[in-house]
């Protein structure tokens, strides 16, 4: 069983880390920077998004049609669809094609699900080398680390970091300037291009009319992993399939533009199945859809909004939780927003009960959705079901409950008030509430407690000197 994501715990190590604040602070604001130009650059940014977001949920209610549909498509055009109840079968799965072609050597493009379903290992168990393609994934891989963001996996590292981490590993100079380091990167990985037998993606988008896979980059390492190795591996989510190959123009403005802020990646590749004649391209192509308690968000109405996330990252960039303490905090894949919705529905709420309450609910996250997904909403809904279950301590139950009490009765309310400011005048005297007992002094670490006001709003109202009706 997995153990409970202690995100409290995270997060007061992340904010005593000083230099890590800095670096996700100032990643933030330029990233964010980008998302207000890039947007602001589309006159029609707004009317994509709710298209986005129409087509995402139609699909979504229609997602078995869509689904067989794409798989008809990709099997009429050479490729094979595999089926994966969760992350251990597909896992099998892939291992089982590798291991079937007599791959020693695999490469591997950014991506999250096989993160999720944690492929590297189950491949590396079997004896098969990964080695990651994206710099950032390359990156991380060399470092033993994991991800902290969306796209941005390396977006709480240092330059020096790298460097000092290439010298080691990769013998360049550890002063070396970043195109030096994107030079050793690319040597070295050159080579594992031109050996490995498989390459492995994830998928942006399944276009179900075509059956196509969409791939966007920026560093065309995904272009290389899927035409020099002999088989191509997508690996991917139910959720990712689109009805139709013209919908790639609401979609892909609206992602890249949340993403990164640019007016299009650098790359985007269409794929359909292996090479018929091309003198490139993989000879082999297999999809593996997994399914890993999708279908059970699915058949829940409150929470199947959460299934249109495109992965941009964008939640994450305009988070202020995010912004202080960084992806690790949230214990998982997947971080920010999303992350606090996406794992307590992947993994249980028993391994994620702290997860729905790690956001300040200020909806930044749903004003810069790229199909508006009301994450807020979400994440209440969340703490309803984890108050339900029986996840919150017996104290905050107890306070709840008070809180209840006292809020149904006007009496009761202001009783309870004046009670509060007696408690407040003995215990803290006039000066600011610096320090609170017992499990509340959590909040009086980083900040001062707010006093009570000397006077409730209507005992001043029944003090003022003027009548209703009397203009002040």
């Amino acid at each position: 069983m997995r153990e409970p994501i202690r995100f409290a715990e995270r997060s007061v190590q992340a904010l005593e880390d000083a230099r890590l604040r800095e670096v996700l602070r100032r990643a933030m604001e330029d990233l964010r920077r980008k998302w207000s130009r890039g947007a602001s650059e589309l006159p029609y940014f707004g009317v994509l998004r709710d298209q986005a977001k129409q087509i995402k949920a139609h699909t979504l209610l229609h997602l078995d049609a869509y689904l067989e549909q794409l798989e008809a498509r990709i099997t009429a055009r050479g490729g094979v669809v595999h089926w994966a109840r969760n992350g251990e079968e597909a896992c099998r799965l892939v291992v089982g094609i590798c291991q079937e072609v007599g791959a020693r050597r695999v490469v591997k493009s950014k991506s999250m699900v096989t993160e999720e379903i944690e492929l590297n290992r189950a491949l590396e168990r079997a004896g098969i080398q990964v080695i990651e393609t994206d710099l950032g994934e390359f990156v991380v891989q060399l470092d033993g680390d994991r991800p902290s963001h969306l796209i941005a996996p390396i977006i709480h590292k240092r330059r020096e970091d790298v460097a000092e981490l290439f010298s080691r590993h990769l013998g360049t100079p550890v002063d070396a300037p970043v195109e030096v380091l994107t030079r050793a990167a690319r040597s070295h990985l050159r080579q594992a291009f031109l050996t490995a037998e498989v390459g492995v993606t994830g998928a942006n988008f399944l276009v179900a009319e075509t059956g196509s896979v969409v791939l966007v980059e920026n560093e065309g390492n995904a272009r290389l992993v899927t035409t020099l190795p002999r088989v191509h591996i997508a690996v991917t989510g139910i959720e990712k399939v689109i009805p139709r190959l013209q919908d790639l123009a609401v979609f892909l403005p609206v992602l890249v533009r949340s993403a990164t802020g640019q007016k299009l990646s650098s790359y985007v590749s269409v794929l359909s199945g292996p090479r018929r004649g091309e003198p490139n391209g993989p000879e082999a192509f297999h999809l593996v859809l997994i399914d890993n308690r999708r279908t059970e968000i699915l058949r829940d109405p409150e929470l199947r909004e959460a299934l249109q996330c495109l992965r941009c990252g964008a939640c994450l960039n305009a988070c202020p939780v995010y912004e202080r303490v960084g992806g690790h905090t949230y214990g998982w894949v997947y971080a920010g927003p999303i992350g606090a919705v996406i794992t307590p529905l992947l993994l249980g709420p028993k391994a994620s009960f702290e997860l729905p309450y790690a956001s300040t609910l200020c909806g930044a996250c749903r004003e810069v959705c790229p199909v508006r997904i009301d994450i807020p909403r979400l994440l209440v809904s969340l703490r309803e079901r984890m108050v339900a279950s029986g996840s919150v301590t017996p104290l905050e139950r107890w306070l709840m409950r008070g809180l209840g009490w006292a809020l149904q009765s006007s009496v009761r309310y202001r009783w309870a008030s004046r009670l509060g400011r007696i408690v407040q005048s003995l215990m803290w005297g006039e000066g600011p509430i610096r320090w609170l007992p017992g499990p509340l002094r959590s909040w009086t670490r980083k900040r001062d407690f707010p006093r009570l006001a000397p006077q409730t709003f209507r005992e001043r109202w029944r003090k003022r000197s003027w009548t209703p009706g009397q203009r002040s």
